[in-house]
């Protein structure tokens, strides 16, 4: 330390391996990787604090992970198998029939590794066709004909 109270550094380059399943604040030890202790002492050890950046696809909590997944209705209405990213790579996920928008479906031991292991949540989107046709809008048409629905029945209750 200087009269002053300054420390001067000593910057050098450190290969570190971030171990799997490492989350967010954790401290990583590198022994003997920071400054000499004063007095003549060996190096002491250097302190890395993770910070995991924003995915575009996953989100983080603790270790477990969320993926937002578009289907089309036919797909929540009458379930089915669909790709799912993860972690680890793609995976067949069954959809079950009678689907909301909004369902969470999990993938368990699919989040970030550990003891335990993270799940995968899988938050469905139904997403719509547009009516951009003439047939699109007829089958519009026809289901609006032929179905007695109406999304807001079970709210006037």
């Amino acid at each position: 330390m200087k009269p002053d109270g300054s420390v001067e550094l000593h910057s050098h380059a450190v290969r570190v391996t971030i171990p799997a399943g490492v989350m967010e604040g954790q401290l990583i030890r590198l022994a003997g990787q920071g400054e000499p202790v004063t007095g003549g002492g060996g190096a002491g050890d250097l302190y890395l604090e993770v910070h995991i950046l924003p995915h575009r696809s996953f989100t983080l909590e603790n270790r477990d992970v969320t993926l937002t997944l578009p289907v089309a209705p036919w797909e929540a209405a009458l379930g089915g198998s669909v790709t799912v990213p993860t972690l680890g790579g793609t995976v067949d996920m069954r959809i079950p029939s009678g689907a909301q928008s909004g369902q969470k479906l999990r993938l368990r031991g699919r989040g970030l590794p550990g003891q335990p292991p993270g799940d995968q949540y899988v938050q469905l989107k139904v997403v719509l066709p547009p009516a951009d046709s003439p047939q699109a809008k007829a089958l519009y048409e026809e289901m609006r004909a032929k179905l007695n629905f109406d999304p807001r029945a079970s709210e006037a209750r």
